[in-house]
Formats: structure tokens, sequence, C-alpha cells
């Protein structure tokens, strides 16, 4: 199947658009949740808040939060695609760029030294594009996450050594979820990555941070951790905006790699409670938009 790249640009900026003003049925899903496990009534407050808040902009048509985020698209290439990959992702740099100036948005991206702001969400590397190949016949996949600066810069990276076992990854992600208190503006989606090499953990980090509410890690060990570190996670009392709760996360979820005898990185990467994100996929039948 040929690709048409002005498709692919018009989906991008389409994306771009509909992650920032739609949240996605599963973390909606965890809101209902949270809501009604939560006993203190300060969180009960905030977590309804938060419910009107996203209802109010979905009926209005309004942005989720006025932070745009730095856009970050996953493009996933299925078997039988034709297509040249540099114009691929100029295309999605394109319409990444049209979605801010046409509709329009505000541009969070700056050069990182001058602080200049092209007012096109773009830059230097930036829309990050990630490229990776399924087993699945003609087909594209596009994911959009614009991913917020309180959630990011509440990212951390530990070097363990192998010695100091499953406890010093339990301990650090406990350590990270406090350190960050309200500042991520909770309930969140801890992600953790582990194993691999430095980069890669904390590659996996964010992938299981913007990964699908209610999915499991497909390594049954690491399924084992996420449900021990969810329930720890939130019986620290952190709670929704930080205010003190039942309510500090939806979940903790982990991506993990294979890593060298003698390390273990871990890596955190946190996503707020507004977990934005879009899919436009991309078949013989034409192209469908959905989370």
């Amino acid at each position: 199947m040929k690709i048409d790249l002005q498709r692919v640009e018009d989906a991008a900026k389409e994306l771009y658009i509909r992650a920032l003003k739609v949240l996605p049925p599963d973390i909606k899903q965890g809101f209902d949740r949270l809501a009604k496990s939560e006993t203190a009534p300060t969180a009960q407050r905030v977590l309804g808040t938060m419910l009107t808040n996203i209802r109010v902009a979905e009926d209005t048509d309004n942005l989720l939060c006025q932070d745009t985020g730095v856009p970050i698209y996953n493009l996933a290439i299925g078997r039988g695609i034709e297509l040249d990959g540099h114009a691929l992702k100029q295309a999605v740099r394109r319409g990444c760029e049209r979605a801010t100036r046409e509709y329009p948005l505000r541009s969070s991206v700056v050069h990182p030294l001058t602080r200049k702001n092209e007012h096109t969400s773009c830059g230097i590397e930036v829309p990050v594009i990630h490229i990776d190949f399924i087993d699945a016949p003609d087909r594209l996949e596009i994911e959009m996450i614009p991913k917020g600066s309180g959630s990011e810069n509440n990212s951390f990276l530990k070097m363990a050594i192998p010695a100091e076992g499953i406890d010093a990854i339990k301990a650090f992600v406990i350590d990270c979820v406090l350190a960050a208190g309200g500042k991520t503006c909770p309930p969140t989606i801890v992600g953790v990555g582990l194993g691999g090499t430095s980069d890669l953990a904390v590659a996996l980090a964010k992938r299981a941070a913007t990964r699908e509410l209610g999915t499991v890690c497909s390594d049954p060990d690491g399924a084992e951790l996420e449900a021990q570190l969810s329930k720890a996670v939130n019986e620290l009392g952190v709670g929704p905006q930080g205010l003190g709760g039942d309510s500090t996360a939806f979940a903790v979820q982990i991506e993990l790699a294979g890593t060298h005898i003698t390390m273990n990185p871990i890596a955190v990467n946190m996503q707020c409670h507004s977990a934005r994100r879009a899919r436009a996929t991309f078949t013989p039948e034409g192209v469908s938009y959905g989370f």
C-alpha cells in the first residue's frame, strides 16, 4: 500500500488538535474508578473539579489544558507499506506546524539556549518522531502525544547495581513519586522503564507512562511488580493535586528490556491526569481516528 504524504500531513495536524481536546476513554474510566474509591473529602472535591473541567472542555470544544506540550508522534509501519521515510517525517512536521499556526495553538517549544519561540510547536529535533515496524499488512499507525512540562519535568534515572535487587526498584519509584508531589498534577500514570541502557530505560519509561490504562506489562514479573507498586503509590497520601488522599496515581505501568549483568537501569517518567493522546490508522479502506 502506497501512503499519500499529504494525508499524513493532514492527519498529523488533526491528531494534535484532537489530542488536546478529547480525553481518551480509558483515562475517563480511570477517573471514575478513583472517584468511587477515594475516601478523603478534599480529594473527592478535587477529582470532581477535574471531571467537570474535562466535561466543559469537551462540551465547548476547548482544550483540556492550556499546556500544548512537546509534540510526540509515534509511527508504526506495517508490512507492504510504500513510502519515503524522510518525506514521511517531514510531512508529520508540517502537520504539527499547521495545527499550531492554523488552529491556532499556543506553541510551547523554544530554543534551549535563546528561549526563542518560533510559534510552530517545532524546533531542533521537535516534534519528537519515533518510527517502529509492526507485523500487520497494509497498515500505518500514527499516535500523537502532547507531553506537558509539569509531568515531564519530573523524570528520573538511577543506574542501580544488581546487588540492590528489586527493593531498589521499589524504593526508587516511591521516592520519585514523593519528590514529584503535586507538581505532576496527580492523579498520574507513573511510567517505569527497567533494564536496557540509560537511554533505553528512559524511553521505556515514557512508553509505559503513555500506555493505555488497563493494559499490563507483557512480562509476567513486570506485571506483578506493576500491581505491587500501584497499590503502594496510592498508600502514600499524596492525592489529587498533592492535596492528600488515596488517588495519587491511576496506575504504575512498567516496560522492561534485557540489560547488562553488571547494571540495572531504572527510569521514571510521569503523565499528568490530563493524559492526552490520539491515533490515526491508515489502511486500504482509508484513515480512521481513535485513541
